[in-house]
């Protein structure tokens, strides 16, 4: 057994628990609230692609994440929340060959309506830091976020 030490939180406020079976052509169900999830290899990579991937979930909680840690940030840069309530968050997870295995890497696009360039920059600078996804990868995924004026 493997455990690896870090900055671990000084209280756990929750904890998401999911069986798996079966790998990427595989199940997934999780706990409280129950969700239930037929899992595939992407086409892209030889599969039927009728499943949920890895990737989606990891692009999803990442970008949620990110834009929950948004709101933190936007607080202290006293950024108003009704121009918050307009954001969105594209996020990005690509899956490529990485020595004998594979690596990911990641875009994090966002778009903030109505919030001048250089305060949205601090924003999303800050939200980096914040988010604990963000922080989770650093240093081990190769990241860029950007803010974009538009998603379309």
């Amino acid at each position: 057994m493997t455990t690896y030490t870090g900055n671990e939180p000084s209280n756990i406020s929750y904890t998401a628990v999911a069986d798996i079976t079966g790998g990427r052509e595989g199940h997934a169900d999780s706990h409280e609230p129950d969700l239930s999830l037929d899992l595939d290899t992407p086409r892209a990579m030889g599969g039927k692609g009728q499943g949920t991937n890895p990737e989606q979930l990891f692009a999803i909680g990442w970008g949620a994440c990110f834009q929950g840690a948004m709101g933190l940030a936007g607080k202290e840069l006293r950024v108003p929340a009704t121009k918050l309530a307009q954001s969105k968050v594209r996020t990005h997870i690509s899956l490529g060959d990485q020595g004998e295995s594979f690596g990911i890497k990641a875009l994090v696009e966002v778009c903030l309506p109505g919030v001048d360039r250089d305060l949205a920059t601090r924003l999303v600078e800050r939200t980096q830091e914040l988010c604990p996804y963000s922080k989770a990868t650093a240093g081990n995924v190769p990241t860029e976020v950007l803010v974009v004026d538009n998603l379309d």
